[in-house]
């Protein structure tokens, strides 16, 4: 899967990235999402949560991140792929297996995230041309 146009492919470590501050036309910025969010896939709800955060990053789309314990972890497979972004850090990824389909590397999180985006730290995201986001 390719990584995202900021991030590059990489096998861990957040040594050598760039800050926020150094890119001062690069902005992340989080904002509580007012409404309950749920993430659907082959018929199972995979997370639901009214604690959810958006994660807006120039250049591009919004993406929610959520709570991990409003996510059904159960469901989720951890895989050894990862990303590096230069501004969040190194990605962890998930397959998700449901009613006996499965979706590879479909969510990620930023387990140890790059300071100037802690908030980010024990929350999960979502492909979105991967599952249904409610």
């Amino acid at each position: 899967m390719p990584a995202t146009s900021q991030c590059r492919r990489g096998s861990g470590g957040n040594s050598g990235l760039s800050t926020l501050s150094d890119t001062p036309d690069y902005k992340i910025t989080f904002a509580a999402e007012p409404k309950r969010m749920r993430v659907v896939f082959n018929g199972e709800t995979i997370a639901d949560s009214t604690k959810s955060l958006v994660l807006r990053e120039t250049h591009h789309a919004d993406v929610h991140y959520f709570p991990r314990a409003d996510v059904r972890m159960d469901f989720l497979h951890r895989t050894d792929h990862h990303t590096v972004c230069p501004f969040k850090g190194t990605a962890s990824y998930w397959n998700i297996e449901a009613g006996g389909e499965t979706v590879e590397n479909a969510v990620w999180s930023y387990e140890d995230p790059i300071e100037a985006v802690s908030e980010i730290k024990g929350y999960i995201s979502f492909y979105k041309d991967r599952v249904t986001i409610l």
